[in-house]
């Protein structure tokens, strides 16, 4: 265990429980909802507080139990059993650690929320709806993994295989924060599994990252802004779903965005579903105006197509996923392909920091 690591984390915790015990004394003043603004940035601070000093705060007691156990143990004696429950304890708790500090680098005041996370088909035809669906399965591996929840919310199917466009709506602490790591072009190297002469072929998807607003952050639209339009769903979905117009698009005249939602049965549930992702977009505009990082990981994406991709996955000739923002490189294509992404992402999120500095 890193006495130096420990240090660390707890003066982190007592720094933060104190900013918390301010932020209460202040949410109980008489006047405090006199500006309903700024009070509700304070309750947002809090509750992303909090939700980065509950963790510590079990840290600390199981390091705290563990030191318990190893005092007991020493005083009645070597007890090989118990030394090895403690020491399989400290290590699962030392390792938690390691994630609690890599989480520090999180600075962003969105990388606490929920996300959208879309991907769409770029050139290629066929072979990108097929990419497209390779990505989705790659991202709900990385999302069970790590216990997130998600559902989608939005999906077209290729003309002949794959997906066209998907987005999932994702739950759970840090979505953001780390998914934003995933905004950009990715590209893939294969043998066409749809092309008979068994040609090589390159292939191309963005992937797209927007925050959920929640539902204390106001968002305006005015109806007189949007067009809503409905149609029947496609795609799988039962009778339903594909004989009802129950889908429903959602256009933001102002600014030229579209969202869409065909998976629920009900369209007032759809409309609902759109109307929070027009939001969630609405919101990602005004941050990008006042934040230019945010701006440049945007424009970092560039035309769905050769040469603005941020990752390259070859398959063949030879085997390499790399990451071109980082230079990270690894040969276990499968692995990457089945989830195991954290690499891309640790790398990407440290090398934004670095950027900072």
């Amino acid at each position: 265990m890193s006495e130096f690591s420990i240090s660390r984390t707890l003066f982190d915790l007592e720094t933060k429980q104190k900013e918390l015990r301010d932020i209460e004394e202040r949410m109980s003043a008489p006047d405090f909802w006199n500006n309903k603004e700024k009070a509700q940035e304070t309750v947002a601070h809090l509750k992303d507080l909090k939700q980065q000093v509950e963790p510590f705060r079990k840290l600390e007691s199981g390091y705290d139990d563990a030191a318990t156990l190893l005092e007991l143990v020493e005083e009645e004696g070597d007890d090989g059993e118990a030394l090895q429950e403690i020491r399989s304890d400290v290590a699962k708790l030392d390792a938690e650690l390691g994630k609690l500090e890599f989480r520090k680098m999180f600075s962003g005041k969105d990388d606490h929320r929920n996300a959208y996370l879309s991907i769409h088909a770029g050139a290629g035809g066929t072979e990108s709806c097929d990419w497209a669906s390779m990505l989705l399965r790659m991202y709900t591996r990385w999302l069970d993994r790590n216990g997130y929840e998600y559902e989608i919310v939005d999906s077209l199917e290729g003309d002949e295989a794959g997906l066209r466009r998907v987005t999932l709506n994702v739950k759970g602490q840090w979505a953001y924060g780390y998914l934003k790591s995933e905004i950009g072009v990715h590209r893939l190297v294969r043998i066409s599994p749809f092309d008979a002469n068994k040609r090589r072929h390159t292939s191309f998807c963005s992937v797209d990252v927007v925050p959920e607003v929640d539902k204390d952050i106001e968002i305006e639209v005015k109806e007189d802004e949007i067009r809503i339009d409905t149609y029947h769903a496609s795609g799988a979905g039962g009778q339903h779903v594909n004989k009802t117009s129950s889908a429903v698009r959602i256009t933001h005249i102002p600014t030229g965005l579209v969202v869409q939602c065909q998976n629920e049965r009900s369209q007032h549930r759809n409309r609902r579903m759109a109307m929070n992702m027009l939001k969630a977009k609405l919101y990602q505009l005004k941050v990008k105006e006042r934040e230019d990082e945010i701006a440049a990981a945007y424009d970092e994406k560039g035309e769905i197509a050769w040469g603005n991709q941020i990752r390259s996955y070859v398959l063949q000739p030879y085997q390499m996923v790399k990451d071109l923002r980082t230079d990270v490189e690894t040969g276990d294509v499968n692995g990457i392909l089945d989830g195991e992404i954290d690499l891309f992402i640790q790398a990407y999120l440290k090398h934004k920091i670095g950027e900072k500095k």
